[in-house]
Parts: structure tokens; sequence; C-alpha cells
């Protein structure tokens, strides 16, 4: 069916229509018991991330193709994606025998090129940016005559997104169906099940969730018209989005209730929110609701709680990058606000480390960064587990009656991103000495390995880090007093040690 520019579509007449369940399965919605637990009320997964290409993107796309002329089939498709949206139409123009080609940036992953080639689709890689590669699949459309397939401003694609809520109306009681979350990108999915939703149950809420650097939507429903940004963040990549379409504006406008942001640290939490309640990985923009409807019910009254209530995260995708995960597990503590980041700034004196650990004792440590730069005084990155971030004013205050003075940094993402990484540095000490410790990793090693390293000499560097490892190592450089034998003290320790001043990396970069 094909819609012109003066017909509004009957969006649930074309959901309740669409062709989508030649391929795709009817996702369960499951009870997230963790995060159930966490929040205080009941939490349900939309399991999208089950789908044969792991994302909802299929819907949209088949359903649309499904309904293609003969005269526009034989032809074939285009379409301008790196993400999940290629994949989607490669896999429907497969089962229904339909030519495809997909364009890309030059610069795509080739696991991502691959996935599109498996599927049976051609591949060309075109231009160093995607606005590049939009303009040259503008220009195949039009010289080959081929149907564009667009990745959400179409009524049929709509309406094939717009099936994950005629499933979730289906799936979780409506008695206490309070609100559905999706991710939002140009805003297909939210437009779909937003227009279903509120013709059928119209109060249960919709909304959408947009990350603080991609907030097209967001900005364009409080502007009263679309807004393109500048530029859109890329860790959600599924939803880094500079404009949304015409049509989804139209219908988020009319149906959505409005929009919440999250930031990188909490979607990284509900990644692994996700992970411990289903073991699977999802990708940033696939954790999105999540993280939106436990920003939600932060932001919420007690009465918005409760077993009487429910809430639906959809999990849009589940195509994670594998090289992304350290990043991720890096960040999803401090997201949960389980985990903090000082800098702290002492006295260059002999124990000073062992007050610290003291003032932070019994939490668990789990990075320690520290390199000696100037006689006066001392500079220390140290993170750390908390109950939750209402303990860090007690904290700040124990290490400020300690002699110290201490930064929370958070919340700071220059110091997440870069200055961690970036402590210390090469000292000029002619006499220092480096040596890597083990020890059994358990709660208060590190602060029991700090008790027994009593030494007359000078720590110029010491490094440690929870790896997640039954054996924790420390790196600790040492400039021998002149009355004491550094060898013996290192034996004295009483834990396994490796002399590793003449190693290469310490030569080139720290020494």
């Amino acid at each position: 069916m094909t819609f012109t520019g003066e017909q509004e579509p009957d969006y649930l007449r074309e959901i309740l229509t669409s062709r989508v369940y030649d391929v795709v399965k009817e996702t369960p919605c499951e009870l997230a018991v963790g995060s159930s637990e966490r929040t205080g009320t009941n939490v349900y997964l939309k399991r999208e991330d089950l789908q044969p290409v792991f994302s909802f993107k299929l819907r949209g796309a088949y359903n649309m193709m499904a309904q293609l002329p003969e005269d526009k089939r034989w032809k074939g498709v285009i379409s301008c994606s790196a993400g999940n949206h290629a994949q989607g139409v490669a896999y429907s123009a497969r089962h229904l025998n339909i030519p495809a080609t997909i364009v890309m940036p030059l610069a795509t992953p080739s696991i991502k090129v691959e996935n599109v080639r498996r599927l049976g689709a051609q591949v060309v890689l075109y231009g160093d940016d995607f606005d590049s590669a939009k303009a040259e699949c503008a220009r195949l459309e039009k010289l080959h005559g081929l149907q564009y397939i667009p990745p959400f401003d179409d009524p049929l694609v709509i309406a094939g997104q717009g099936t994950i809520g005629v499933e979730i109306l289906r799936q979780v009681d409506l008695s206490k169906l309070k609100a559905i979350f999706c991710a939002i990108g140009g805003g297909g999915m939210a437009a779909g099940i937003s227009a279903y939703v509120k013709r059928i149950a119209p109060h249960i809420k919709v909304y959408g969730v947009e990350t603080f650097d991609a907030d097209a939507m967001d900005r364009s429903l409080k502007g009263g018209e679309r807004v393109t940004l500048k530029e859109a963040g890329l860790f959600a990549d599924g939803t880094a989005v500079k404009i949304v379409g015409e049509e989804t504006f139209r219908v988020c406008q009319k149906y959505l209730d409005g929009v919440v942001k999250v930031n990188t640290d909490e979607i990284c939490a509900a990644i692994n929110d996700v992970f411990l309640d289903t073991r699977s990985v999802v990708e940033p923009s696939g954790a999105m609701a999540l993280a939106g409807i436990k920003k939600y019910l932060e932001a919420a009254g007690p009465e918005a709680l409760g077993d009487q209530n429910a809430y639906c995260a959809v999990l849009s995708g589940a195509n994670m990058n594998f090289d992304r995960l350290r990043f991720v597990t890096e960040r999803s503590r401090l997201g949960a606000g389980k985990e903090v980041f000082f800098i702290v700034e002492m006295p260059e004196k002999p124990g000073m480390f062992r007050k610290l650990i003291g003032a932070i004792h019994p939490r668990a440590v789990t990075e320690f960064a520290y390199r000696y730069r100037s006689p006066d005084f001392a500079r220390v990155y140290i993170s750390f587990s908390v109950g939750d971030r209402s303990e860090v004013a007690e904290i700040i205050s124990e290490i400020t009656n300690s002699g110290m003075k201490a930064h929370d940094m958070s919340d700071n993402d220059l110091a997440k991103s870069h200055c961690r990484y970036m402590v210390g540095g090469s000292a000029d000490l002619a006499e220092e000495r480096l040596f890597s410790f083990e020890f059994p990793e358990r709660p208060g090693a590190l602060f029991k390995f700090l008790e027994n390293l009593k030494t007359t000499s000078n720590i110029s560097l010491f490094h440690y880090r929870d790896n997640g490892s039954d054996i924790a190592r420390v790196l600790v450089g040492i400039i021998p007093s002149a009355d004491e034998n550094i060898d013996k003290f290192a034996k004295r320790i009483g834990y396994s040690y490796e002399d590793v001043t003449d190693n290469v990396a310490y030569q080139l970069f720290l020494k």
C-alpha cells in the first residue's frame, strides 16, 4: 500500500494487517526479576534481541518490502545503513527473493560488511562518512530505478515496528502496565508503538529514550518542529541520528508521552542489568529503554513503585561490538552509582597511602594509581565500591580529616575517559626499582598489602586494578633508602614478586 502526502495512515489497521510474521517471531516479554527487585516494581523486558537478525529492525523492513508491487520487486531495493537496518533489509530481501543493495561508508567495520553479504545483499562501500554514503545511495537509486527502503520514515516501516506494541499489550497485565519505554533514533519504533497503544489502551504511557548527545526527538518535540543536530553521539550507534523522520515526528508529536534522556554510564549500567537478568549482552541502544525506566522511577514518587505497577522496556537489539565490552564493564558500576572515583591530593611522605586506604576501608578499592612528581605533594587516582552515592560526603570528610583533599570525579567525563589512563608518566629517578607483586584477590587484600608495605624507602610509583581475577597484581616503584636492602624488603612482604626494573616497557615509558 502507498500513501500520499495528504493521506494520514490508519496505523491501527496497518499494524494489525502487517506482514511481519512471515519472518519475525513474537518475542517474549519477560519479568526481569533482578531489575524488579532493584527498582521496587515490576519491570518487563521485551526481547527484540532474539529476532533472527538480533534487532527489531526486521519488522519494519520486511513489512514494507513484502508489500512492494511486482514491478518494484524485480528491479530490486536499496538502502544506506551500517547497522541493524542493513541486516533487516538483507534478511527480508533473501526471504522475498528481491535483489538488495546496501551502501555503507568505507570505514564500516568488516564484521558488519560480512554480516550483510552473508545474508545475500550486494554491499557498496563508498565515502568517508554516512552523508557521502547516503548521497551515493540516492544516486544509485535514481540511476537503476531501485526502491529505497528507509530505516524509519515510512508508514509501512512504522507499522511494522508497531507490532511490538500489539505483542506487549497481549503479554503484560494491562491493569498493571503503566508505561512502555523504547529507544529513539529516527523515531520509527516509538511512533509505531505509541500509535497502536494510544488507540487500544490510552491510559498506558509511552516514553522514548534518548542520549543527552543524540536527542533530536526531544529537541524537536520541545521546539514544535524537526531540529537537526550538528553532531550525534556515537556510543549508542543504533540511535545516532541527527534529524528524526518527518512522519515519525508527526506521529510522536501526537501520541508520545515524553522523552527520558540518559547518559553513557547509565546505559552501561543497564547493559549489566540485562546481563544479570537474562545472561544476554545487548548493544548500547538495546539497553537504553531499561536505562530510561530506571531514570524515570528515580524521579517518580513512591506511588509509581510496588507490585501493583509494571513497566516494559523494549530491548531493541544485541548487535554489540565485542571490543566495547571492556568499556561497558568499566563504566557500568559508575552508572549504577555503585562505584566512585576520586583524585586525592596529599603530602608526599611515608604512611599517607595507608591513611587513604584506611579512610576508605572496608570499601573495596577497584583501582589505585600514583606516580612520583614532587617532593612536597602527591596526587593519587583511586576508585572504589560504594553502596550508593550518598556515602560520598562521609568518605570525603574522612579523607579530609586524615590530612588530604579529595575531588569526586565520578561525573567528570574527561577524567573518566582520558585522565584516569594518563596518571604519572616518566620520572627522572636514577635509583628507582620496580617490583610486580601478586597476592590473592579478596576483600581487604589491598589494605593488608599496604599494611605490610612498611618501608623507610620512598614509594615512587603505585598501580593496582581489580580486574575481576582471583589474583591481584600491584606494580610498586621504590627508591631505596641508605639503610634498607631493597631485595630483603621485597621478600619480607611475604607475597610473590618479580623485579621488573629491566622490563622494556618500564624503561621506555616510565623511566
